[in-house]
């Protein structure tokens, strides 16, 4: 999944449950333990959505829970102005949609053991489908951007564990602010 991300050229849509600052080795790079969060020699994928941002990519990202303390620190240093963090305690979903024309659907979180980038004995057993279909695409896109525009917001029962709907509180960003009432 991570080389179709690297992949996108106009946009990213991603939804995930769970963010952390996981390294990502280069293409082709060995996957020993020493690779994989015990040195700083392989890029955080915070960084790389950064890089794909300043190129342009607009990269709109949902996720559940507050980012692990170092995806925080890093998305601190720089926020791009194509990267848009927002956050619905609810959302269980995983998904990320390249440029409206791939898709990965599965079970997945965007954190190296859910992506396989740990050592074999800690990684998630996950499973997921990569496709192209443009039907299967539309239907998650729907249910993405409804999401992402925070309609379900009025009905939810859950206020009390969000208290400022669809805004990342760890950012100060005029991008991460809710939509506004209508």
């Amino acid at each position: 999944m991570c080389e179709g991300i690297l992949k996108a050229r106009v946009s990213l849509d991603m939804l995930t449950a769970d963010l952390k600052a996981m390294l990502v080795p280069e293409a082709g790079a060995s996957s020993s333990p020493r690779r994989f969060g015990r040195r700083n020699d392989a890029p955080s994928i915070l960084a790389l959505l950064c890089d794909l941002a300043d190129r342009g990519v607009e990269i709109r990202l949902l996720h559940a829970g507050v980012p692990s303390s170092a995806a925080l620190a890093q998305l601190r240093r720089k926020l791009p102005e194509n990267l848009t963090l927002r956050r619905c305690p609810r959302l269980h979903a995983k998904a990320v949609v390249i440029d409206s024309q791939a898709m990965y659907l599965g079970s997945a979180n965007l954190t190296g053991a859910g992506l396989g980038a740990k050592v074999p004995g800690k990684r998630n057993f996950e499973l997921g489908v990569w496709t192209r279909s443009p039907a299967l695409i539309d239907a998650v896109m729907q249910q993405f951007n409804a999401l992402w525009e925070g309609n379900q917001c009025k009905t939810c029962r859950r206020k009390d564990i969000c208290p400022v709907p669809l805004e990342e509180p760890a950012l100060t960003s005029s991008k991460s602010q809710a939509p506004k009432p209508a």
